[in-house]
């Protein structure tokens, strides 16, 4: 199949399956003139590469779990390919989304901060030119 049907069944764009394709996360055969033609295992592969990134994992965390690709996305997670290393891949990305969650809870708190503290001003200058308009 060409790159637009991959596309189609898939819900990828054309340009990331190129992506994938850079990645070394999937393979292309070319015809004489070029085009990339996929076999029918691409279609499952790339279904699972867009879980993985969906699920906050990089190209090359995705790199450990390549031979594991082109199962059926059902059977991915059981797919015998070096567990050890992909429940180490898995723990390090969460410990990294672990890091941004708190780096974010960080910023929040400091816009609340900031927030209550320009409503506060806000609201003392216009108590204050309340009192000016009233003359009190």
């Amino acid at each position: 199949m060409q790159i637009g049907e991959l596309s189609e069944r898939t819900g990828a764009s054309r340009r990331s399956i190129r992506y994938y394709e850079q990645q070394g996360l999937l393979e292309a055969a070319r015809t004489g003139k070029g085009w990339r033609v996929y076999d029918e295992p691409a279609v499952n592969r790339v279904l699972n590469v867009r879980e993985l990134l969906g699920a906050g994992l990089t190209a090359e965390d995705i790199r450990v779990v390549v031979p594991c690709l082109d199962m059926k996305t059902e059977e991915f997670l059981a797919c015998e390919g070096g567990p050890a290393e992909v429940l180490a891949m898995y723990e390090q990305r969460l410990a990294v989304v672990d890091a941004r969650v708190e780096e974010l809870r960080r910023h929040r708190a400091e816009l609340v901060r900031r927030i209550a503290r320009l409503r506060a001003e806000s609201a003392d200058t216009e108590e204050f030119e309340e009192s000016l308009r009233s003359g009190a």
